[in-house]
């Protein structure tokens, strides 16, 4: 069996906190073969910068994912050639920098395949996720049987058709983008595992990461306001998914929460 952790939206420096105080202890008390984690608000909230992905990867995470605020720090443009491990949306035009899938040794030796794509409803305009994903399949080998997704999209039921078109292709299809965890962790008829949002790994004494007063403002007045991290409450969110590499099926998934 190979185990996946993933973390949910990683927010700016209480989740990169959170993730480098536990990190190593959830790895070796799960046996964890394969990290992952949605990094795209790592600087701040908005964005990821290259010396925090160093970060990050330094912490032991294996693949980051992102979603729309990838494009937030113009520094990372360049990096994506130098580091395939960082993935952007792969529905995104292909003449962008980066690529939505990369291919991995976990640490039991098995390879694994990292797909990252972004939601269309209330989101940038992107080509077709459902699309996208049965292309970055096919050509995926044969024999690399273990499949994550990373679906970023902003509707519930966005992420539910991607979960039930992806059922049988891939090992784990699991949400992203809204910082909120869902409760409907699942593996789905044809073997692959569920959830329709990871959560946040951050600050939840805020409004999804940012400070609640100016939120509250924002809400109140309709006035622009301007974002900044809140500090407090940190969590750390993820998802758990166990695979039969032979088949490529979830044999078993589970939320995994801790501060």
């Amino acid at each position: 069996m190979t185990n996946i952790l993933f973390i949910g939206d990683i927010f700016a420096s209480p989740g990169r906190q959170i993730v480098a105080r536990h990190l190593k202890d959830i790895v070796a008390a799960e046996k964890i073969d394969l990290t992952i984690a949605n990094a795209e608000n790592a600087a701040g909230g908005f964005g990821i910068t290259p010396q925090l992905a160093d970060e990050l990867f330094g912490y032991g995470l294996t693949v980051l994912t992102s979603g729309n605020h990838i494009w937030d720090k113009r520094e990372i443009y360049d990096y994506f050639a130098r580091q395939p491990r960082l993935l952007r949306p792969a529905n995104y035009p292909v003449e962008l920098p980066g690529a939505g899938v990369v291919v991995v040794k976990a640490r039991n030796g098995v390879e694994c395949a990292v797909l990252n794509l972004q939601g269309r409803i209330h989101m940038p305009t992107t080509d077709c996720p459902f699309r996208k994903a049965d292309k970055l399949l096919s050509e995926l080998p044969n024999d690399v049987k273990v499949r994550f997704v990373d679906f970023h999209g902003e509707v519930t039921s966005e992420k539910m058709a991607m979960g039930w078109y992806l059922d049988g292709k891939v090992s784990a299809m699991v949400g992203t983008h809204t910082h909120v965890p869902t409760a409907d962790t699942r593996i789905l008829p044809n073997g692959t595992a569920y959830q329709t949002d990871a959560g946040m790994t951050g600050p939840y004494r805020s409004v999804i990461g940012v400070e609640t007063q100016i939120i509250l403002d924002r809400f109140l007045t309709q006035m622009p306001v301007r974002m900044e991290a809140a500090r407090h409450g940190a969590e750390l969110h993820a998802v758990i998914v166990e695979v039969d590499e032979a088949t490529g099926k979830a044999s078993a998934v589970r939320r995994y929460t801790t501060n």
